[in-house]
């Protein structure tokens, strides 16, 4: 007989450098589910333009449907849609409409009227949307602390986008 190999009982569990792979692995995964989870400004103002832009032609258009006046506003913190009531020249909120609903915008973006008819306005100032569909071209100014989005309507009631661009110190 010859010697008598020993063998040695491997021990159950992991090294320390199979724990340290695990946790930065663990750690990617949760960054990257965070990174998903919460857009950054320049996705919540580019999320929130496309649907300011598609909110906008539908409102022109429903306005040429319907044969009605509406209105567009921005409230820093509200983007809200109006009604011109004829019987008492008077602008009204649209509340029969999901699209056209007061929409309030994410804590960290405003909103203000920017350009009428190429001329600036007041931030706050209702523009109009005609029942005939010739409607002057507009814009309007979505702002993060980081970031700018124009949003306008032109003359073919055609949404249009610029940005979001960074902003200057």
């Amino acid at each position: 007989m010859g010697p008598v190999a020993r063998r040695h009982p491997r021990v159950a569990g992991a090294t320390l450098v199979e724990i340290v792979v695990v946790l930065v692995i663990l750690g990617l995964l949760a960054g990257a589910a965070v990174a998903l989870v919460e857009p950054g400004e320049r996705d919540v103002s580019a999320r929130e333009a496309r649907a300011f832009a598609g909110a906008l032609e539908y409102a022109a258009a429903r306005a040429q449907w319907r044969n009605e006046m509406l209105g567009v506003s921005a409230d820093r913190r509200v983007l809200r849609y109006w009604r011109r009531d004829a019987a008492n020249d008077r602008w009204t909120p649209v509340d029969d409409d999901d699209v056209l609903r007061a929409h309030p915008l994410p804590p960290s973006l405003d909103a203000m009227a920017y350009a009428y008819a190429g001329r600036g306005v007041v931030a706050n100032a209702i523009v109009p949307l005609r029942a005939s569909g010739r409607n002057e071209p507009f814009a309007f100014l979505l702002v993060t602390p980081r970031f700018r989005t124009l949003v306008g309507l032109d003359p073919l009631n055609r949404a249009s986008i610029a940005g979001p661009d960074a902003t200057t110190p």
